[in-house]
């Protein structure tokens, strides 16, 4: 079954482009089939793939607004069993252009927007992966309508657990209103400097809160990962043999080991 996975949270700087990069190679790497929705205005993700942006013919924006089907937008990339669905910075204004064609027609559906997008392609994939922007808006909230899990990106800095509340309670108001089939996959801890008390603290407090919810993999805070994005390839491509390919290989083991549980558990 395919499993869509959206990688959420408000606030920037935690790693969540990073990781939505690097976990979908992974799954890639490890035999899944994945397509990585880029649904950040911003379009990091897709530049952090090698996608010229000024060579995007169709991207999510379009597929959005039904101007082009979904598959005619999906480029396959480079890197084993990955593809992508790119972000340009045209999305920046879907919120408003939403908004207009729900006020034209009363049973137009605003957040289901990407639902419809990915349901025509979604057999063909054993993950789709939704990189969402650094906000709670329109975006994210078609994100989560359209996922069966979050990964919730935590940095291990001070105030990691800060908007997290918040961000809670619009995944627990999409579960009641929207979504029921929603949970969270995982809590990840990431941009660990492990030669700081600080850094171990957070780790602490951060499993305190969320328990067993927290993955086992940490992800370290490395140059080596922060270059990556800037030659257009993921950590396992870029430098295969580092600490950082190996914490993404073993998230996305970890990530496929709860799946298959939950699986196991539903039958």
């Amino acid at each position: 079954m395919t499993r869509v996975i959206s990688i959420v949270n408000q606030k920037g700087g935690v790693g969540k482009t990073t990781t939505s990069i690097n976990l979908s190679s992974s799954l890639g790497k490890l035999g899944k089939k994945t397509l990585l929705i880029d649904l950040d205005p911003q379009g990091n993700t897709s530049t952090g793939l090698g996608i010229n942006k000024g060579e995007i013919s169709a991207s999510i924006y379009e597929c959005l607004k039904g101007e082009v089907s979904t598959k005619d937008a999906i480029i396959k990339t480079k890197f084993d069993r990955l593809s992508i669905l790119p972000s340009t910075i045209n999305l920046a204004g879907i919120g408003l252009e939403i908004n207009i064609m729900a006020q034209q027609d009363p049973e137009f559906r605003m957040n289901e927007q990407l639902l419809n997008v990915i349901e025509p392609i979604k057999k063909q994939y054993d993950y789709i992966i939704i990189d969402c922007p650094p906000s709670l808006d329109l975006l994210t909230t078609n994100a989560l309508c359209a996922s069966d899990a979050v990964i919730i990106p935590v940095q291990c800095e001070f105030f990691a657990l800060e908007g997290i509340t918040q961000l809670l309670n619009t995944i627990i108001r999409t579960q009641t209103n929207l979504n029921p089939k929603l949970q969270i996959e995982g809590v990840l801890l990431t941009l660990l400097d492990s030669r700081t008390i600080l850094g171990l603290e957070v780790v602490n407090e951060v499993r305190k809160y969320f328990h067993e919810k927290v993955f086992n993999t940490i992800i370290p805070r490395l140059i080596r990962l922060v270059e990556a994005p800037s030659h257009g390839e993921p950590i396992c491509e870029y430098d295969p043999t580092s600490k950082g390919a190996e914490a993404y290989f073993n998230l996305a083991k970890e990530v496929i080991s709860r799946d298959e549980s939950n699986e196991r558990e539903n039958k």
